[in-house]
């Protein structure tokens, strides 16, 4: 990507992760457990195992349709991988409020889920 699509930088031990304007990786391969408690911690979230079941359940939905999924198609993957009492939108708002896809998309290290403002 472009120098001018890089909006700042977040330190993760020696490491300089470069991050769009919206705080998306500039580069996805750059993802590490570590770069998400980063960019928690940036929000002032901490990741428990359920923070941590959903990204999971994201990343694998972007290895398998290279899309991060907008609200519905997360719900419905969550509720696949992880059943019906986790795979609801309060459950996701709870664990990701404002926007549940595209916060957990951020933190799991994937691009803006399309269709999101």
């Amino acid at each position: 990507m472009a120098s001018s699509e890089i909006d700042r930088y977040l330190q993760v031990g020696d490491e300089r992760i470069a991050l769009d304007p919206e705080g998306y990786l500039v580069d996805l391969s750059a993802w590490t457990p570590a770069v998400a408690e980063a960019l928690a911690a940036e929000e002032g979230r901490e990741l428990t195992t359920e923070h941590w079941e959903v990204i999971e359940v994201l990343r694998r939905f972007y290895e398998r349709y290279e899309a991060a999924p907008a609200m519905r198609p997360l719900v419905k993957a969550v509720n696949q991988s992880l059943g019906p009492e986790k795979g609801r939108s309060l459950h996701l708002m709870k664990l990701f409020p404002d926007s549940p896809a595209k916060v957990a998309a951020r933190l799991a290290g994937l691009p803006k889920p399309a269709n999101c403002l």
